[in-house]
């Protein structure tokens, strides 16, 4: 059955959670909800607690008095879980719902899981800049438009609508695809032309040798995403092509 994990912090935001999960298991996925809050006990009873997820990150809860100390271990914490939870085959996509701290704790428990696993994130910060909290990797923002401060009609629907988009997405199943080298080529406007010389040259060699091709306009972290499909990962001096 699909399995979806919810990331949240259980002490402030258990009812928006507790209505999140019961979306999901009406849409006919089982859940996993994993506790990452470390203001005081949980609203509502967590699958994963707060001090597993501590103690994950090497630390124990009761020490995390610290705000940014805390979302740090947290953070650190839930990425290995989730990591251990998806070795396992037990997660098939995962949802969270936050303000600046729970969106950057889930987001990157997020950037840590493999391209194309579903990602949904309902935050308050996706009016603003959202870079730091997405990155390179493929995860769905949702604006909550109100703050995620108790259910009222419009946070509801929002959390249904992406309750249903990432069990959605969790249930799609590609086709098995045979293991072909793949030739990437990232470009960022003044090598736009380099890069239309390039795929020129190679066209037919390609096409010969039936090379899936991919091209990647680098807008903001967009070619870190390519480097990171490419099993590089971000890299500083990725603007270097462009002197």
């Amino acid at each position: 059955m699909t399995t979806i994990v919810l990331v949240g912090t259980l002490d402030t935001k258990g009812a928006e959670y507790g209505y999140l999960r019961e979306r999901v298991r009406q849409l006919g996925a089982q859940t996993i909800l994993i506790d990452v809050g470390t203001g005081g006990p949980p609203t509502i009873p967590a699958d994963i607690t707060a001090a597993e997820v501590a103690a994950a990150a090497g630390q124990r809860l009761e020490d995390l008095a610290e705000r940014g100390q805390a979302v740090t271990a947290m953070g650190l914490g839930a990425v290995a879980i989730c990591g251990r939870l998806l070795d396992e085959r037990r997660l098939d996509g995962v949802i969270a719902l936050g303000g600046s701290g729970g969106t950057y704790i889930a987001t990157r428990v997020m950037r840590a899981l493999p391209a194309g696993l579903p990602k949904v994130m309902v935050s308050t910060m996706t009016s603003g800049d959202i870079g730091p909290y997405v990155g390179g990797s493929d995860i769905s923002m949702t604006y909550s438009i109100v703050d995620i401060a108790g259910l009222n009609p419009i946070l509801a629907r929002i959390i249904a609508n992406a309750a249903a988009s990432v069990v959605a997405a969790a249930r799609v199943r590609m086709p098995a695809q045979p293991a072909r080298p793949t030739v990437a080529a990232s470009m960022f406007g003044v090598t736009t032309p380099c890069v239309s010389r390039a795929r020129a040259r190679l066209r037919a060699l390609l096409r010969r040798a039936r090379v899936p091709r991919q091209r990647h306009r680098r807008a903001l972290a967009g070619g870190y995403g390519s480097e990171r499909v490419a099993g590089r990962g971000p890299r500083p001096d990725h603007d270097r092509a462009c002197r």
